[in-house]
């Protein structure tokens, strides 16, 4: 016999509301969450806090500056890397006019 349902296969239900606050927002760790909600603070705001606190570990700063910068800063763009568009654009206005295919363009 193949195929069919099987007891216990797939993938598990997820029960625990920090588990499904996680879901919502996966770049936020759920301790993260816990503790800003705890807090009252947006997690951007409980982590800059905790980043900015003097008195906690390094570590832990470090983490919650790690986990605070990419809602902070963007990614770098690709070192001047034009995109599939971005050379179409400039092919097209570099293109040399009165070829032979002009009378077809127009």
């Amino acid at each position: 016999m193949r195929g069919g349902y099987r007891p216990g296969a797939g993938r598990p239900f997820k029960t625990s509301e920090e588990e499904i606050e996680a879901a919502k927002n996966p770049k936020v760790a759920t301790d993260i969450l816990k503790n800003s909600k705890a807090a009252g603070l947006t997690p951007l705001e409980y982590m800059l806090n905790v980043m900015n606190d003097e008195d906690t570990s390094p570590e832990r700063r470090d983490r919650m500056a790690i986990a605070a910068a990419p809602f902070m800063h963007s990614k770098p763009s690709d070192d001047g890397k034009m995109g599939k568009k971005e050379q179409k654009e400039m092919l097209a206005k570099e293109r040399p006019e009165g070829g032979i295919w002009e009378g077809l363009l127009n």
